[in-house]
């Protein structure tokens, strides 16, 4: 198990999202590792990315931790309820992020499952199971992420991502990313990235 370093986060943010595919992050939640693979990611490249927070420089309380250094987490709410965890990248000063869109349990889903549904795993339907935690909402709710956890860095020991080091054997697909219509041809762009568990 290899702990992602800072540099890995310092790079081109499309390359990071891309390459975030198929790593380990682990949570520490109230002395539980809560660990998952990442399979679903979506890239937001600063102030010329009008689907950006921070397009056209904009620099506001919420996204102070963008403008910051590479590798800590950007956490904010949408609909006002559902919290969205991102991947601060890139240099000072440049405001990239790559937002997690999903990930599947890989060890103490259990205690995801109580933190999502408030009941065990087996007593689950399908549907339930399916949609689990393939959506940027749907994860921070397994994992006990809240806009409590925006600023913290990836190279603590409670939330970290690594590099199993195991064979990738995948393809990873491209799509546009998901509600935001609104950004004009930046809403064209396939800076979705993501892989088949």
């Amino acid at each position: 198990m290899k702990k992602l370093d800072r540099r890995f986060y310092q790079r081109d943010t499309l390359v990071v999202a891309q390459e975030l595919l198929g790593k380990y992050m682990v949570y520490n939640h109230n002395g539980v590792d809560l660990v998952v693979k990442i399979t679903d990611v979506e890239a937001y490249t600063g102030i010329h990315d009008k689907a950006c927070h921070t397009y056209g420089g904009k620099r506001t309380p919420r996204t102070e931790v963008m403008w910051g250094e590479a590798g800590y987490a950007y956490i904010y709410l949408i609909y006002g309820m559902y919290a969205c965890l991102n991947v601060v990248t890139e240099e000072a000063g440049n405001p990239c992020a790559v937002l997690i869109r999903g990930a599947v349990p890989v060890k103490n889903r259990e205690q995801m499952c109580l933190n999502r549904y408030q009941k065990s795993y087996d007593t689950l339907t399908n549907y339930q199971k399916k949609n689990f935690s393939n959506g940027p909402g749907k994860l921070c709710l397994a994992l006990g992420l809240t806009k409590e956890q925006n600023g913290m860095d990836f190279l603590s020991d409670q939330f970290y991502f690594y590099d199993s080091g195991e064979e990738k054997g995948y393809a990873i697909h491209k799509a546009k990313r998901i509600n935001i219509d609104y950004a004009e041809e930046a809403a064209d762009y396939l800076w979705r990235f993501y892989i088949n568990k």
